[in-house]
């Protein structure tokens, strides 16, 4: 099996586990689907499909492999680092693919945590960094704690961000008496202690997740959400308004709608770029204006691009929101629309 992180020896045992054919999904994300009344669509979120197979795309889940600047760390754009704490999830989505790490330790990274401080500390640009790879969430309160140990220290950092489906998955993570203490930690070194959610729709906020948040938000942690707009899924104008809705209203500011990446073995998710703003503009009549805090937006390899309209000249406009280079950064061009076209790379130069 070839990783994206390098290669290593894979037992019979964990191809079988790992299999394309097998899902594991905690109890209560289980019941809340089902629950919800939204099974239909959640269903492909965790459920297998033999499109899967033929699905085209790369095996790189993150789409950033070539920023990575040390093991455990990209360096992606001027501001942020994403720390790659972890490669377990507490369950999977389809379209992220990393379903063979689930519910098992890996080696695929080998993190080191001193290295990363020393390297964020050199980079003074670096203000925020986004704990990831899997779901910090998974790794105990104790393991978090050893990685603030680094990270608090550094005095150009403003913020920790966490980001984690596990709100969705497994809410009783939430409930740990030792995590007050540990954004405590974050808030006393002068820093914003935030979480970064990942709700593609209303029915994945559940009484358990609504409460969790609040309490956090009573002791003074943030909450943004980025969803993910899915085929079959969330790819309704109303289930999302609804979602952004909802999310306003237990304080949890829904920033990014991500256009799906071409993955390989979860392609068969990705809207088309014309669907995709179709989607945008009937969000945008269903919300209020202090609702309208999310952008649509493109995580292409060369940085975060939002996507901002079709003109009336057949082509799509877009503006750099993150990259590399700070000068492009608020840069609008366009590219000529090409129908079915779902990537920046579907559209010509031109």
């Amino acid at each position: 099996m070839n990783f994206i992180e390098g290669r290593r020896v894979v037992t019979d045992g964990e191809q079988q586990a790992n299999s394309i054919t097998r899902y594991h999904v905690t109890q209560f994300y289980r019941e809340q689907i089902i629950n919800s009344g939204y099974y239909d669509q959640l269903k492909y979120i965790v459920e297998p499909s033999f499109d899967e197979f033929e699905s085209p795309g790369n095996l790189d889940t993150s789409g950033e492999h070539d920023n990575t600047v040390l093991p455990g760390l990209q360096h992606k754009y001027a501001q942020t680092g994403l720390m790659l704490v972890t490669d377990r999830c507490v369950s999977y989505c389809r379209y992220c693919f990393r379903k063979r790490i689930v519910g098992k330790d890996s080696d695929e990274i080998a993190t080191d945590f001193a290295q990363i401080a020393q390297y964020i500390s050199s980079h003074p640009e670096m203000t925020n960094v986004l704990l990831s790879g899997g779901d910090p969430f998974v790794l105990s309160t104790a393991k978090l704690d050893k990685i603030l140990d680094h990270l608090l220290p550094i005095p150009n950092l403003d913020s920790i961000r966490f980001g984690t489906k596990a709100v969705a998955y497994q809410p009783k993570r939430f409930e740990d008496p030792a995590l007050p203490a540990l954004f405590q930690r974050i808030h006393e070194a002068g820093k914003a202690a935030v979480i970064v959610t990942h709700f593609d729709h209303i029915g994945e906020i559940s009484v358990d997740a609504e409460r969790n948040i609040r309490s956090l938000r009573a002791q003074g942690v943030q909450f943004l959400n980025q969803s993910v707009l899915l085929a079959k899924v969330n790819d309704d104008s109303e289930v999302l308004a609804a979602t952004f809705a909802k999310c306003h209203q237990i304080g949890v500011r829904p920033y990014y709608l991500f256009q799906g990446r071409p993955v390989k073995g979860a392609s068969h998710f990705q809207v088309s770029l014309r669907r995709g703003l179709e989607i945008v503009h009937g969000i945008n009549q269903r919300l209020s204006g202090l609702e309208k805090t999310f952008k649509y937006i493109m995580s292409h390899y060369t940085g975060k691009i939002e996507i901002l309209d079709r003109g009336a000249d057949g082509r799509v406009y877009m503006r750099y929101h993150q990259n590399k280079t700070p000068e492009k950064i608020g840069q609008i061009f366009s590219r000529p629309h090409v129908e079915g076209a779902c990537w920046l790379d579907d559209l010509p130069e031109g």
